[in-house]
């Protein structure tokens, strides 16, 4: 469930406008989500009805945190496919989720955390904070054994990475 009010989020959105830290409208797209049709008219093209906004809205099908946990899993496999970009953008998205969910706590984990290693790290706060699951169980344990070292600014793989983990 969300916890942030409509005036909240457009007052974030701005923030984030304001401050140049959202250069490719990743936490802005997430937060609009996260609008009713009136709030959220600024930022639609004019002939968006509202019921097709509910339609098109991430939350309209899954709510907040069947989407959140569907985007943790997407996350955890960027990340241990070494996937640079779509890490740093779900790092985004999933800190913006955390603040929707009125969960500051979190929120400061991510924050706090290192980036390394495609965001695993934070990544693993936001999740250990959520009490939600990183790993599948059916998930290959040389994949959860891989992920652990990353969250721990390691690399994949004891030996060496082939694909070249960054710091």
């Amino acid at each position: 469930m969300i916890r942030r009010t409509q005036e909240e989020i457009l007052h974030r959105v701005e923030q984030h406008a304001t401050a140049g830290e959202d250069a490719f409208g990743f936490r802005r797209d997430l937060l609009i989500n996260a609008l009713d049709i009136h709030h959220a008219r600024p930022f639609l093209q004019p002939d968006i009805t509202g019921q097709q906004w509910n339609n098109l809205r991430w939350d309209s099908h899954t709510g907040p945190e069947a989407y959140g946990r569907e985007y943790l899993r997407f996350t955890v496999h960027q990340i241990l496919h070494h996937r640079s970009g779509s890490a740093s953008r779900a790092v985004d998205k999933l800190t913006e989720l955390a603040w929707l969910l009125g969960r500051d706590d979190v929120l400061t984990a991510i924050n706090t955390a290192p980036y390394p290693m495609y965001g695993a790290p934070k990544i693993t706060a936001f999740a250990e904070g959520l009490g939600w699951p990183l790993h599948s169980p059916a998930q290959d344990p040389d994949w959860r054994d891989a992920f652990t070292r990353m969250a721990a600014g390691q690399p994949c793989n004891p030996d060496g990475c082939v694909w070249g983990c960054q710091d």
